[in-house]
């Protein structure tokens, strides 16, 4: 096993759909249970044993680098993206100097997850085979997802890769952003703006896009509904 020792936390986003709880603050740092969810992606981090934890910001930026000064348990880096929001691939490929050119850990900000058992990264770290993969993310059956509205992403065949639903009308698994990369394919794209999904269907083209699924309850916390869902469902599960 082979843990990642840098991530990145995608905290970019404007948080359209969580207005108006995003009208005076980032999405980030809104609560869920008590806790900011920023928080939801950093803890599990530093429990992996993450020591680099690379954030990029750009609506209420100060506020974020505020809360992550708070912060001893790992070094934070910032990825200025106040100027222009580069979307998920363009932001990893903006925070290059950063981030390095290993393997590294990427978490969206607004999941959480409930999994019994071995940790979630530790799984993924036990999981990850870099001469077999270029990334290895999260995959979740619909049926133990909470927040998410979309019709599935993925097929999955038995040597653990992923196929796109493409013009299927739904698929069995849900993507979480939470996954190790390699961070080399994303850097080669000559776009500044692009998502990371594009890197995605590039590696499945090359049968190098494996997904992991995992035990548990996995929340999205999108919209001012899914927050309070998922408040409740952390309440009395925990």
């Amino acid at each position: 096993m082979s843990t990642p020792r840098t991530a990145m936390v995608m905290a970019a986003g404007l948080g359209t759909r969580m207005r108006p709880l995003t009208d005076h603050q980032p999405k980030v740092l809104i609560e869920v249970a008590g806790r900011p969810l920023i928080d939801y992606a950093i803890e599990p981090l530093v429990a992996a044993g993450v020591e680099r934890i690379v954030v990029n910001v750009h609506a209420f930026a100060e506020e974020v680098e505020a809360h992550l000064r708070r912060r001893k348990d790992a070094e934070f880096l910032i990825s200025d993206e106040r100027g222009a929001l580069m979307e998920t691939g363009g932001g990893i490929k903006h925070a290059r100097a950063l981030l390095g050119e290993d393997p590294i850990f990427v978490c969206n900000s607004d999941y959480i997850w409930i999994k019994p058992g071995l940790p979630a990264l530790e799984e993924l770290a036990r999981d990850w085979d870099p001469n077999r993969m270029d990334v290895l993310v999260v995959v979740i059956p619909k049926a133990r997802t909470l927040g998410f509205d979309t019709p599935g992403d993925f097929f999955q065949d038995e040597a653990g890769r992923l196929t796109h639903r493409g013009s299927h009308a739904a698929a069995p698994l849900h993507t979480f952003g939470i996954e190790i990369l390699d961070p080399r394919p994303v850097y080669a794209d000559p776009r500044d703006k692009f998502s990371l999904r594009d890197i995605w269907f590039a590696s499945a083209d090359r049968g190098r896009l494996f997904g992991l699924q995992l035990a548990g309850l996995w929340m999205q916390v999108g919209d001012p509904a899914a927050r309070d869902e998922a408040e409740a469902r952390l309440r009395e599960l925990t």
